[in-house]
């Protein structure tokens, strides 16, 4: 019997992830990318590509190089807690050489149209249009199945507001910005305070007289930097605070984290503090901005009422503020050019799909994944891989699909829980707790760790599982695709943490 044969489009972080799960189930896969290089996001350009992810020069990943990274590949311990962006290629391409993955690539060919086959009621089957960018040949393929990974930090959101239209200086959106340069002496105004906004504020405050960074709702910041110098997100993203999140009424935990972040620095005080709790919207990880801050080279403002010839007014203010350009990190809108909206259909980022993977409309579902739509609070790599395990389980008979019923059942409520801890819940259709999530996903496949077992059988291992960090390898310990080295790798997580700092000879 032919090996089934699988199309992953895009060839980032999430599609090599695909890639891997597919190949572990014997598949046939062929991998489609629009750009001339792999590691998606993490390939920093220096100019902008329309329909592609970017980042700055100066990013670096807000989550820390154990929580991650692929299950089955920890980054060298070498490398720094929280990788540049050139690190994060690094690693992306290291892991991309482990498994085979350029033999099965195929650069510049851009996906135009993904439809059903004509035999899709009996067979499932999806029908693809490429063009090979080299050359310009439009081509049809049909697979089995089809993995969309592009992402959703493609499509730019851009507000329109009062005037807008009259402004003599720079508007721009942060998909575009990639360092200060040319920026020089002037006098900015930065919209949004999510994770993008924040950055460049504090990378414009190094040039710039003037920076303002206008927020409608304020934000709560959390940093990298955790208890005793750890990594933040590896001493909160355990077990044992997942289970006493989980016990202790949500007004009571959000006011505990408020407290502390308050400690470091006053969120009211420095203008910041939102209407919404700490736990009801994204993590904003930003170490540098409260320094700005407070040595006013970065003005926190309200939102912008309307647009001058020359500023901005903004709410609440009677005089205009003078600026030379406007950045506006507002955010993406979720788009598939190559999906008619009887496939999916996207309505202010709100959709329907099964653990925001599946779609329940298509009556073979399990045939078209969408990998790494998502916003967790933790790292978003493990995550998007562990839905492509699910994906390929699905495809290769040895997990079972959901009833109809039973997904729009659990979409329903998710929806209803996004709604109880998001006020501005379209905003937020992405977001998951990343315990929560990866473990509903891992008791569907039948790799969730069985810590009741661990604790009499091997304590030591259950020690580290449920007070460590709720490490990708965690999920490898067993069921379909296990790994020989899972429990060494989590028993050293500690050491590869300190490895980074271990640089002076004494």
């Amino acid at each position: 019997m032919a090996a089934k044969r699988i199309a992953v489009i895009g060839a980032g972080n999430s599609g090599m992830g695909a890639f891997n799960a597919c190949r572990e189930q014997g598949f046939d896969v062929v991998v489609y990318e629009k750009t001339d290089q792999i590691c998606g996001l993490w390939q920093y350009r220096d100019e902008e590509l329309e329909g592609s992810a970017s980042i700055m020069k100066s990013t670096t990943i807000n989550t820390s190089k154990e929580i991650t990274p692929f299950s089955d590949f920890p980054a060298p311990k070498h490398f720094p807690n929280y990788m540049h962006n050139t690190k994060m290629a690094e690693y992306l391409t290291l892991y991309a050489e482990k498994i085979g993955f350029k033999a099965h690539l195929r650069l510049r060919h851009e996906l135009i149209n993904c439809e059903q086959n004509a035999d899709y009621e009996e067979t499932g089957k999806w029908r693809l249009t490429v063009r090979d960018i080299n050359n310009e040949r439009v081509f049809h393929e049909v697979f089995d199945g089809v993995m969309v990974c592009t992402g959703h930090n493609n499509q730019p959101s851009v507000p329109a507001f009062k005037n807008q239209h009259i402004f003599k200086g720079l508007l721009m959106h942060s998909h575009a910005f990639k360092d200060n340069k040319g920026f020089e002496g002037k006098r900015v105004v930065v919209v949004g305070i999510g994770n993008s906004g924040g950055d460049i504020a504090v990378e414009l405050s190094n040039v710039c007289p003037n920076v303002y960074l206008s927020t409608r709702t304020g934000s709560w910041i959390t940093h990298r930097v955790g208890h005793k110098g750890k990594p933040f997100d590896s001493v909160m993203l355990t077990r044992y605070w997942n289970t006493m999140f989980n016990v202790t009424p949500f007004g009571l935990v959000n006011s505990v984290a408020e407290g502390y972040m308050n400690i470091r620095f006053d969120h009211k005080l420095y203008g910041l503090k939102p209407k919404h709790r700490i736990f009801s919207q994204h993590i904003f990880v930003n170490d540098d901005l409260p320094k700005k801050i407070m040595s006013c080279f970065v003005v926190i403002k309200g939102d912008i009422q309307e647009f001058t010839q020359n500023g901005v007014i903004f709410t609440g203010e009677a005089n205009e503020t003078l600026c030379d350009a406007v950045v506006f990190a507002t955010g993406y809108q979720i788009s598939y050019p190559f999906l008619s909206e009887s496939v999916i259909s996207v309505k202010k980022s709100d959709f329907n799909l099964y653990k925001n993977i599946f779609s329940p409309d298509l009556k073979h579902p399990h045939t078209l994944a969408f990998i790494g739509l998502i916003l967790p609070i933790g790292a978003v790599l493990p995550m998007a891989e562990l839905q492509s395990r699910y994906f390929a389980l699905l495809m290769a008979n040895k997990c079972k699909m959901p009833t109809q019923k039973q997904m729009i059942r659990d979409i329903k409520q998710r929806k209803k829980w996004v709604k109880q801890h998001f006020p501005d819940w379209q905003k937020y259709t992405l977001e998951v707790y990343y315990i929560k999530y990866m473990d509903e996903l891992a008791s569907l496949m039948g790799v969730k760790p069985n810590l009741f077992k661990y604790f009499f059988t091997d304590p030591k291992l259950w020690y580290n599982m449920y007070f460590g960090p709720c490490v990708p390898y965690q999920y490898r310990l067993t069921g379909p695709n296990s790994w020989s080295k899972a429990r060494e790798t989590i028993l050293t997580v500690n050491e590869r943490i300190k490895a980074p700092f271990n640089t002076r000879n004494e």
